[in-house]
């Protein structure tokens, strides 16, 4: 099933408008990378919409990752159904040979290894911007975070996972006083308050996100022996319900992939293209530091040979800074009950390059199921034209793969075994503890007596008076000193003995003290008397 050429997608046909001819709707591959939008209220099709693009990017050899909320893309691994509404809207588009099932290369991912390769970055990797939206500090907590990772640096630490993370926090708030003056305020209630966050992101999963093996971007950038673009599949379903988390993650490999991907200007099509279904959470309540990352990345992208397009219910979602950089856009019908929906369709309308045959606005809230306003760049990079237009039929499945489907696809990965077992190399946690440890052994002082004389062994003590004491007052032999003279009668002890005895049994319970001290001394002098 084509209609796809060397140079284009082909993303459906127009309805005439007062007696025009239809005309096919096409995505240039050389504009790929200039971003784009598809939005639309619940059930208006963005999700078909979003299969047909990833579709004809792979066709073109360009690899595609996609979040898969629902579950409903994992289906472009297997072949479509000629099904009768798929096959009549073949024909009412003009597919070339009408409706063709077919299937593409797929690799499954999830961040908690049930539905595919588990999918990693390091805390370090993921740095103390990302880190502190993921848990919602404060600028303050910010602050010491920041803290944080530059004494990490000093220090020769590798922080890998959250472990390593609680640990560099407990050595800084044991060093607070000393930390404060060289690199700024740390308070042992602000740690405190991280660690509280951590914890809870430790509970929503995200231990299983943070570690290694991490991923390696050029596993997302493949082709299949036939040339096409694989097409990475992120299970979001169960993500979804930590939605900062997965906010962050994809935020993550949009910074990584800047990072690491070289210039390439404008490619005839675009090396990877990133969709970023439900991009409100990527906006919501962001701080603007985050946000002016955001609107940097997605502006300087590009020429790394990514296309970033959003998806999302409504425009609005999308700041208005990024919105003007998304060239191609595909808009399902919109509803209009309420004031902020009926601004919605006026701004998805005013963004549009105006059709003087079409309202625009009014056809946003008729279109019907399968159907959208489409304009997307073309001849020297300028926006079409917008027009009402019937969206092709994806030829993979719609709707989910079955889980043994899925188990059969990530069996045969050729990433099987990467990722699959977590790797816990030595990093500051491990550090930290064996410096705590060498410190611990070199604090404990060897016992000494009162005089600095080693202590008396366990076996000296259990006489009663032991060392010193025995010789002065002859201890008997179960204490270890000298023998009780022969000829001593073995009964009962005079008065005068017992006396000594007892005092003696008072100075060796304090000895090491200075009141002990001083009552062994008068003892001693009494005797000299």
């Amino acid at each position: 099933m084509a209609n796809d050429t060397e140079d284009n997608i082909f993303i459906g046909r127009s309805v005439p408008a007062r007696n025009d001819k239809p005309a096919d709707q096409y995505l240039a591959l050389k504009f790929g990378n200039r971003h784009g939008l598809v939005a639309g209220a619940t059930g208006t099709g963005k999700t078909v919409s979003l299969q047909v693009l990833a579709e004809g990017f792979s066709r073109a050899g360009t690899a595609v990752f996609a979040a898969d909320v629902k579950g409903d893309l994992s289906g472009i691994a297997a072949p479509g159904e000629p099904k009768d509404f798929l096959v009549e809207r073949a024909r009412a588009v003009g597919l070339d040979g009408g409706y063709q099932p077919d299937a593409f290369p797929v690799a499954f991912w999830d961040v908690f290894g049930e539905q595919g390769h588990p999918i990693r970055a390091t805390i370090s990797e993921l740095g103390p911007l990302l880190l502190s939206r993921l848990m919602d500090l404060n600028d303050t907590q910010e602050g010491v975070l920041n803290i944080a990772f530059k004494v990490a640096d000093d220090d020769g630490l590798l922080l890998l996972d959250l472990k390593d993370l609680r640990a560099l926090l407990s050595h800084i708030a044991e060093r607070a006083g000393e930390l404060t003056t060289e690199y700024g305020n740390v308070t042992k209630q602000t740690i405190g308050a991280i660690q509280r966050q951590l914890l809870v992101l430790e509970n929503q999963g995200g231990a299983r996100f943070f570690g290694e093996p991490a991923l390696a971007i050029k596993d997302l950038i493949r082709q299949d022996r036939d040339g096409r673009g694989v097409i990475n599949l992120l299970a979001a379903d169960r993500l979804m319900n930590s939605p900062r988390l997965y906010a962050t993650l994809l935020l993550w490999l949009l910074s990584e992939l800047f990072e690491e991907l070289p210039e390439v200007g404008d490619p005839d099509r675009p090396k990877l293209v990133f969709f970023f279904d439900e991009a409100h959470l990527l906006f919501d309540d962001a701080p603007k530091a985050l946000l002016d990352k955001i609107e940097q990345v997605v502006r300087l992208i590009r020429s790394k040979g990514v296309g970033v397009y959003f998806v999302t219910q409504n425009p609005l979602d999308v700041p208005e800074t990024v919105l003007a950089q998304l060239g191609n856009r595909i808009q399902h019908a919109l509803r209009a009950f309420t004031p902020r929906e009926q601004k919605a369709v006026r701004t998805a309308a005013e963004t549009f390059r105006p059709n003087p045959k079409l309202d625009t606005a009014q056809v946003i809230t008729e279109m019907g199921k399968g159907e959208a306003l489409v304009s997307a760049l073309e001849g020297n990079g300028v926006p079409s034209v917008v027009q009402r237009t019937l969206i092709r039929p994806p030829a993979a499945r719609i709707g989910p793969v079955s889980p043994e489907e899925r188990a059969a696809i990530v069996a045969r990965s050729a990433l099987r075994g990467k990722y699959d077992a977590p790797i816990d190399a030595e990093s500051a946690y491990e550090v930290l503890k064996q410096r705590a440890s060498a410190r611990t052994d070199q604090r404990a002082p060897e016992p000494r007596g009162p005089w600095g004389q080693p202590a008396p062994s366990e076996s000296t003590r259990s006489g009663g008076l032991g060392g010193i004491l025995d010789g002065i007052f002859g201890g008997g032999s179960s204490g270890g000193g000298a023998p009780a003279p022969r000829g001593r009668s073995s009964g009962r002890a005079s008065v005068t003995e017992v006396v000594v005895k007892q005092v003696a049994r008072s100075v060796a319970s304090q000895v090491g003290s200075q009141l002990g001290r001083a009552i062994l001394r008068g003892v001693l002098g009494s005797m000299r008397r």
